[in-house]
């Protein structure tokens, strides 16, 4: 029988509930969109360029992307907030936000540009090298237009922008460039990819707001938007830096072939963790409101309704990746089989992580600081684990591809215990349980590991193309069966029309 979830929310708990499965349920549309795309770039980058140059591309990467992610400020989570509580036009609000993400994205960029060493610490700089950080302004204006377009419930946007225009973009580009320039092909298209982002992002979110006429920008109003987001752009940085100092990490101790076995584990592993971005853009405005509501009852139903929801899908990612995990990193070539462990520990963090970044989306908005110290701390122990597991393996002997997963088990043990530790501090300003764990997950994932199990016996092909697809057939009808209720099969039902739309104030606000 199905758990029993209480009584059915009725009114604006109902309807929040119904806005977070929709949102939630076409941007999973996306995920699976990005997937498609996503995964030829990790053929191509692996079987074309090899492990030494896609270690390369991914320790400069990692670099820009924390800088772009700093020059938004926190706007990706705080905009909705600011637009919530705010008497100025609203298309006044989201560009003066345009405005710090391309100035603070230009200081970045001259900063790199004159430091690149901090991209390539371990590879010598040549040719275009230098130039890569010009694309963190492209990074940050489309993060902001999408933040500004999701606080009007517009996440086809970010569909069309993260899941088919990029993906695609870098995929097709990889495979150009690799003919044009064999050393630089992947930094091409990840630039081409970026900005082709930025221009799907912006076109809908001009359209949407409009362009500000008669608007000045306020530098005064600008500074203290910037100083009442650092908490928040804090915890975007530590939130992405838990998932990629790993990276950099084996970019100390390790040669950039090591780096590009990970890197391609790491980008398997992401996979999963798109899926709780897929509720993302829904669940800040539909917190805000709730919050402005003094509605606690509510934000602590949204949270564990939505935690359980992705904690059930990455489980199943999980069980996928981690089963006939020699089989995946195979098709991305013979020689990141190497990093198997790795990614059987990346996916299960994902699953450990699923409710500490599901309580975040509340934190950050009820406990800027504390959320902040607690991700801060819990990084920095991860940062020192890391390091404990690669030189005490070292020590013992152990194999290089075993000494390089040491990072990803101080990732899942750093995310367990932060979930835990930001699970229990919302449930006490909420007065409410948070958490999505529901103990059928279990029984499900025992059938699957069964199933998964039988079909490793058999040769690789059957493996992946058989083993796969009944290990989530198993899951998801034990899942459905015993652990899924009235709530849970809202982010499955059949979408409403425009007129039943279940909608959140976007101009105005119950704060004001």
């Amino acid at each position: 029988m199905p758990v029993d979830q209480g009584p059915d929310a009725t009114g604006g708990a109902s309807d929040d509930i119904a806005a977070l499965a929709k949102g939630g349920r076409t941007n999973v549309f996306g995920f699976i969109l990005r997937l498609a795309a996503r995964l030829p770039f990790l053929f191509i980058a692996g079987r074309v360029y090899g492990p030494d140059l896609v270690g390369r591309f991914a320790l400069a990467v990692v670099v820009v992307e924390l800088a772009a992610l700093v020059a938004t400020l926190g706007l990706k989570r705080g905009l909705a907030q600011a637009l919530s509580n705010t008497d100025r036009p609203h298309v006044h609000v989201v560009w003066d936000a345009m405005a710090v993400a391309f100035i603070v994205s230009m200081i970045a960029s001259a900063v790199l540009i004159a430091f690149p060493e901090a991209m390539y610490p371990n590879s010598p700089i040549m040719g275009f090298d230098r130039f890569l950080p010009c694309i963190i302004v492209a990074i940050a204006w489309s993060d902001v237009s999408l933040a500004a377009l999701a606080y009007r419930h517009n996440v086809k946007a970010t569909v069309t922008a993260r899941a088919v225009v990029e993906p695609w973009t870098i995929s097709i580009g990889a495979w150009v460039f690799a003919f044009v320039s064999h050393r630089d092909g992947l930094m091409y298209s990840y630039m081409l990819s970026m900005l082709a982002a930025m221009i799907a992002s912006v076109i809908p979110f001009v359209r949407s707001y409009g362009l500000p006429h008669g608007w000045t920008p306020r530098l005064g109003r600008i500074f203290s938007l910037a100083r009442q987001n650092v908490p928040l752009a804090g915890a975007d940085a530590i939130e992405w830096g838990t998932r990629n100092v790993d990276r950099f990490i084996l970019g100390l101790l390790f040669a950039p072939s090591i780096v590009g076995i990970y890197y391609m584990a790491q980008q398997v592993a992401s996979l999963p963790q798109k899926l709780k971005t897929s509720f993302e853009p829904i669940m800040g405005p539909v917190i805000t409101t709730s919050l402005a509501n003094k509605d606690y009852p509510a934000i602590a139903n949204q949270v564990r309704q939505v935690g359980f929801w992705i904690m059930a899908a990455q489980a199943g990612m999980a069980l996928m990746g981690s089963i006939p995990g020699e089989g995946v990193m195979g098709v991305v070539g013979p020689q990141f089989v190497a990093g198997t462990a790795a990614l059987g520990f990346l996916l299960w963090a994902e699953v450990l992580a699923s409710t500490g970044t599901v309580c975040e989306s509340a934190l950050v908005y009820m406990a800027r600081h504390r959320n902040l110290m607690i991700s801060l701390l819990m990084m920095g122990f991860q940062v020192a684990l890391s390091f404990a597991f690669v030189f005490a393996m070292r020590r013992l002997g152990w194999p290089i591809n075993f000494q390089a997963a040491g990072p990803a088990v101080a990732l899942m043990v750093s995310v367990a215990l932060t979930s835990a530790i930001k699970a229990w501090v919302l449930r006490r300003m909420l007065g409410e349980p948070v958490t999505g764990w529901r103990w059928p997950m279990v029984w499900a994932a025992g059938v699957a590991i069964i199933v998964g199990t039988a079909a490793t016996k058999g040769p690789e092909w059957a493996e992946l193309i058989v083993g796969i697809p009944a290990i989530l057939i198993s899951y998801l009808y034990v899942l459905w069966r015993f652990a899924f209720g009235p709530e849970d099969r809202k982010l499955f039902a059949k979408m409403p029309k425009a007129d039943e739309e279940p909608t959140l104030p976007v101009e105005g606000s119950a704060a004001r």
